[in-house]
């Protein structure tokens, strides 16, 4: 008796993904490797589905960028208790926003590199917006100081975390190393008295030093 062949399995829609695994596939991709290597075909294989299912939720990587900026800020980013003084409320506005990012550097990679935001902070422009004009700014004025503090507060977190990225991956002396301890008193006097101790100085957290004297010099009258 002849047999039978097995019947052929027909295959069938792909699982469906949520949104949310969406999310937290393509943080993880991020955080692990960078914004660089996150691309819709990794994201759609780390999953287990297919480029085509991911458009169901994103329409491009640009929009995966910003559905990622907005869940971490809804979900790290809470408003605080702002003080009545509107000095202080600026402070305290740019403060929070951070200790957020230096948290999670890979957003301010995102936030520098493209014309991305997340609507979960604009609370905080506000506030610090708002306390610039309290203070005595035009409403341009404010947007300019804002800008400011917001390139210091990116600045200062890319560095930072470059910096530690490189000495976790080498510690040798660094090239400035080199270059501090040779210096020559005669010309550089004031460097190399400090040459010794640049590297833990340069180290030391004075984001909030250096806020303060950065709306400091914002609001002084010209």
């Amino acid at each position: 008796m002849p047999q039978r062949s097995a019947p052929r399995k027909t295959l069938g829609r792909p699982p469906r993904i949520s949104r949310q695994e969406v999310i937290d596939t393509a943080r993880r991709i991020v955080t692990e490797d960078g914004v660089d290597r996150l691309t819709m075909r990794r994201l759609a294989t780390a999953i287990g589905s297919t480029p085509m299912a991911l458009y169901h939720h994103v329409r491009n990587k640009e929009e995966l960028l910003v559905l990622l900026l907005d869940d971490y800020t809804a979900q790290a980013l809470h408003r605080p208790e702002l003080p009545a003084q509107p000095r202080e409320r600026i402070v305290v506005a740019a403060a929070a926003i951070h200790d957020v990012l230096a948290a999670c550097p890979w957003i301010v990679e995102v936030l520098t590199a493209d014309d991305l935001m997340s609507a979960s902070a604009l609370w905080f422009v506000e506030q610090i917006v708002d306390g610039l004009v309290a203070c005595g700014l035009s409403p341009e004025r404010a947007v300019h100081g804002y800008r400011a503090i917001w390139y210091y507060t990116a600045g200062e977190i890319v560095i930072r975390t470059t910096a530690a990225r490189r000495r976790a991956d080498d510690d040798r002396p660094t090239y400035r190393d080199q270059v501090f301890a040779e210096l020559d008193p005669t010309e550089l006097p004031r460097l190399a008295q400090v040459a010794d101790h640049w590297a833990p100085l340069t180290a030391q957290d004075t984001y909030l030093d250096g806020l303060r004297a950065l709306v400091d010099g914002l609001l002084t009258p010209r």
